[in-house]
């Protein structure tokens, strides 16, 4: 019934296998990747034939996490999966970057990889699991793609790369400083195709080996597709790309001159305007059968790209009149929000982002529901992409998977300078609004974050820059790298390398290809010119921090404080009354976690004091000789009890009252009196023992004896 092809490598630590012709097997290709018992389903399919009309490649690939994979069952009222998590949407992304250059140019059938973890063993990540039985379902499935591509994650601990690394490893690397990177790579047999990174100030060298060592160990990999494509492919689906040259040649003749003429407009706006203009005098000049092709869209674009591309890989000066190597003009301003912690306007070129810190307590920290468990971030950067940004007028609502992978690069960039924890008990929030874009809002959102976040008083380890980085690369190999790439650039150019960190390392390396690949050679010059256009950015910067940024007066002031965990329970009272009483009285939060550390928050400091003295003087003990205040709460015949720490009393016997004899104490003393006693010990049975009259009452400070001084006679 079936006819089942399962292949089987050891790769690192782990059996990487791959099997099809099982399960759906109606899907024009499937394949379930297994490594550990970490196991992930690819499958895909795509339409025999094109829309009418349609001049765009319509892939879409989603990858979706199952919690009976991890044993579990889902959160909420309806118990079931629901909208992607940050995590399913990123992974998606990392699917899609490397195979979408990968089809043949022409082939506009609607594409669908689905991707499911069925499977999960706590200690093989799925994502690059699914990378890879994406590519050996395209591979086997006969759609025109021209891989295989393989996957790869690589750590970086004391000077070692590391080949996947458990998914305990890189959790939180922040708290891990022994592990200094988190990267996945993707590429062909010759090439790098993308690359994703978190790195703790790694130098340009350690990256660029980290991207080879990851390319040498995906081989096998590749190798193991291909093994497994012999015995499991269809036949190839009969797609021949269409011979538009005789269209392009008519696009190339009717608006070669005016499209000329409006790529060498600098600003963008009126660029924009003229080279719609030169597209609509085209479409003028055409008669209806060429408006009707299909492929007249990637006629005109092959013409805008031939400019722009031809102009710089010839030593021409780029669009905007810079060379290759320099950076738009830089405005950097902080604080210009008054009631915001922290806020900075990043401006560089036309692009822009208005960044905004905002700074919580311990209830702000966001919980992370994952198949491995949850987790709690005290960290959180959401980016904002408005329509406005770019002068046009489209969706407006929820942010889609371009935001939530920028807002995530730009996160990966600044968290490697946080400080920890203990050091600054705060939840902090960034958002960035870009508000103008032409290239690379995301590294703005870098350089702003960082900036934002020094003005809200965060003390970072050192500031952040980022620049994104492009590519013209012809068939002839002659290159040339872009530093801060425009957005036609982007666009029409061959690579997205955006490259963040600090003067001493990087923090963030991202990196898409649309061509069939880079070489080690040009990413090492890509390497190479973007530390010098983050080190000038940097400077830039710096400008705007001219002075020590003061915390702000809105921001809620937290204090630490850590108590032995057998007092926890102390403080919390039964069914949480005391820490509720601790609340209410002072007027401040209080947090505690289960290692006992306690975090009191408030815009009030005599607040928080309050929270401090009372939690205080519950887990505290009593020092011998130290002065109290106390309050009378009992008077008797031999003296007075007094409750003078937390909850403790204590007897002040009638003689240690006063300097003279009382016959009873409420000669001097009234119950509910303030007093200041001093500890004078504990008797056999562990009663306490108090003092007055060796303490001022007045100031409370010890009254010290004065002996005369004897003179010989």
């Amino acid at each position: 019934m079936f006819n089942v092809t399962r292949k089987s490598i050891q790769w690192g630590n782990e059996t990487l296998t791959l099997e099809s012709g099982k399960v759906a097997r109606q899907a024009d290709g499937s394949v379930i990747a297994t490594m550990g018992d970490t196991s992930v389903m690819a499958n895909v399919t795509f339409a025999k034939k094109a829309k009418p009309g349609q001049d765009f490649f319509p892939l879409t690939v989603h990858y979706q996490e199952r919690y009976y994979a991890a044993g579990k069952i889902p959160g909420g009222f309806f118990k079931r999966e629901a909208r992607p998590s940050e995590k399913e949407t990123l992974t998606s992304r990392l699917i899609d970057r490397p195979i979408r250059p990968l089809f043949v140019d022409g082939f506009n059938h609607e594409v669908l990889v689905i991707v499911t973890v069925l499977s999960h063993d706590l200690v093989n990540e799925p994502d690059v699991l699914a990378m890879i039985a994406a590519s050996a379902a395209l591979t086997v499935s006969g759609v025109p793609f021209m891989g295989p591509i393989g996957a790869a994650r690589v750590g970086f601990s004391n000077g070692e790369y590391i080949l996947n690394p458990d998914v305990e490893d890189m959790q939180n690397l922040r708290a891990n400083p022994d592990q200094r990177l988190d990267l996945v790579i993707a590429g062909t047999k010759n090439a790098v195709m993308m690359v994703e990174s978190e790195a703790y100030e790694l130098t340009e060298a350690e990256m660029l080996g980290a991207v080879k060592f990851g390319h040498d160990a995906m081989q096998p990999v590749i190798d193991l597709i291909i093994d497994f494509a012999e015995e499991a492919a269809k036949e190839p689906f009969d797609f021949q790309p269409a011979d538009y040259s005789a269209l392009y040649a008519k696009v190339k003749a009717a608006g070669e001159a005016q499209m000329r003429a409006a790529f060498a407009i600098k600003d963008k706006q009126e660029r924009s305007n003229a080279i719609e203009a030169a597209v609509q005098a085209i479409k003028d000049s055409l008669g209806e059968e060429e408006l009707a092709d299909v492929n007249l869209g990637a006629s005109i674009k092959k013409l805008e790209s031939s400019i722009l591309r031809g102009d710089i890989i010839n030593g021409g000066a780029r669009i905007d009149g810079r060379d290759t190597k320099t950076v738009r003009p830089i405005v950097s301003e902080t604080g210009i929000l008054p009631r915001t912690h922290g806020s900075a306007l990043f401006t560089r070129g036309e692009t822009q982002g208005l960044v905004i810190t905002t700074l919580g307590t311990g209830e702000d920290e966001q919980i992370i529901d994952a198949l491995h468990g949850n987790s709690r971030s005290n960290f959180l950067l959401h980016y904002n992409f408005p329509p406005y940004s770019v002068g046009e007028v489209g969706r407006f609502g929820p942010p889609g998977r371009r935001e939530i992978g920028h807002g995530k690069l730009a996160w990966r960039a600044l968290q490697a300078v946080l400080p920890a924890p203990t050091d600054f008990p705060y939840t902090i929030r960034v958002v960035s609004e870009i508000t103008e874009s032409n290239g690379s809002s995301s590294m703005a959102s870098v350089c702003g974050g960082s900036l934002s976040m020094m003005d809200a008083g965060v003390p970072l380890k050192a500031p952040v820059a980022g620049v994104a980085m492009g590519l013209i690369l012809e068939d002839d190999g002659r290159y040339a790298v872009l530093t801060d790439i425009l957005g036609d650039e982007d666009h029409l150019g061959d690579m997205d390398f955006k490259v963040a960190g600090t003067a001493n390392g990087i923090t963030s390396l991202q990196m898409d290809i649309k061509i069939a690949g880079i070489t080690p050679e040009i990413m090492e010059q890509a390497l190479a010119q973007a530390k010098d256009g983050r080190l000038h950015i940097l400077d830039e910067m710096a400008k705007a921090l001219t002075s020590a940024q003061a915390f702000s007066q809105y921001a809620p002031k937290i204090e630490t404080m850590q108590i032995p965990t057998d007092k926890i329970r102390e403080v919390i009272g039964s069914g949480g009354k005391v820490i509720r009483e601790i609340v209410e009285t002072s007027g401040a939060k209080v947090d505690i976690n289960d290692d006992g550390i306690i975090k009191i928050a408030s815009s009030d400091a005599a607040a928080i004091k309050r929270a401090y003295d009372m939690i205080y003087s519950i887990v505290a003990e009593p020092e011998e000789g130290r002065i109290y205040t106390g309050k009378v709460v009992k008077l008797v015949d031999f003296g007075a009890f007094v409750n003078f720490f937390g909850k403790r009393d204590g007897l002040v016997h009638v003689s240690q009252i006063a300097n003279k004899r009382l016959n009873h104490p409420n000669e001097i003393l009234k119950e509910g009196q303030e007093v200041k006693v001093k500890l004078l010990g504990f008797d056999d049975r562990g009663k306490v023992r108090l003092g007055m009259k060796m303490v001022d009452q007045e100031t409370g400070e010890e009254i010290v004896e004065k002996k005369e001084e004897s003179s010989e006679a």
